[in-house]
């Protein structure tokens, strides 16, 4: 459960020739991952399906591991990383869970600078069918190529990941995350605002006082 909760907070931190043969599913993702290590700031809407329970809110995003996503319902819930500490707010529970990211923890957490581009330690990646968009529903308007990576080791959370990209934006569109027993987490992106105002004080949060704090939670035995 531990490392399923750190695979998921690091997936929320991720010109191609898509039509041509000669592009592998690694140089396009490559790609992706060098587009969003050179974003500074971006905004946008997300909506979850956490193996059936549905949540959304939004996503705020600063260079060069800041992030927080505030969810709409559920008690108002909060995560935030801001490159050290990880804070989960459950209001409902009144509760705040903690977990400090050192050196060596970050590497295990795959929660670092390097984001996107630590999947390729863990998975192997591979085109779902080939580099040709297709829609990302059924009749949808809105075009993708999917990009499915598949883990190395058993010890991972997820035994495959599946990225949902938009070819002219480099923009991922959606995550859909599997673990070996078959639950799936889903995670939708929309409405991105690139290279927008987010200030530093969105990555700070001040806990009410009657909040129970749990410290180190993720890697305590």
């Amino acid at each position: 459960m531990k490392k399923l909760i750190i695979c998921m907070v690091g997936l929320l931190f991720a010109s191609t020739m898509a039509f041509s043969q000669i592009v592998t599913a690694a140089s396009y993702f490559n790609d992706v991952s060098d587009y969003y290590a050179g974003l500074y700031t971006y905004r946008c809407d997300i909506s979850v399906d956490s193996d059936g329970r549905q949540m959304s809110g939004s996503l705020a995003y600063s260079r060069p591991q800041l992030i927080r996503i505030s969810f709409n319902r559920q008690g108002g819930q909060i995560l935030i990383f801001d490159g050290s500490m990880l804070q989960i707010y459950l209001p409902a529970q009144q509760t705040l869970l903690q977990q400090t990211i050192t050196e060596a923890t970050a590497d295990d957490a795959s929660i670092t600078p390097r984001g996107l581009s630590l999947f390729k330690r863990y998975y192997t990646i591979a085109f779902e069918t080939d580099a040709n968009p297709v829609p990302l529903d059924a009749g949808s308007d809105v075009k993708v190529v999917n990009i499915m990576l598949y883990r190395r080791a058993t010890s991972e959370a997820f035994e495959s990941i599946k990225l949902s990209i938009e070819p002219d934006t480099k923009l991922i569109r959606r995550v859909i995350a599997t673990t070996p027993q078959g639950a799936v987490y889903k995670f939708d992106m929309t409405n991105y605002r690139l290279n927008v105002k987010v200030g530093s004080g969105e990555f700070y949060f001040d806990p009410p006082e009657y909040v129970t704090s749990y410290s180190n939670f993720l890697f305590q035995e």
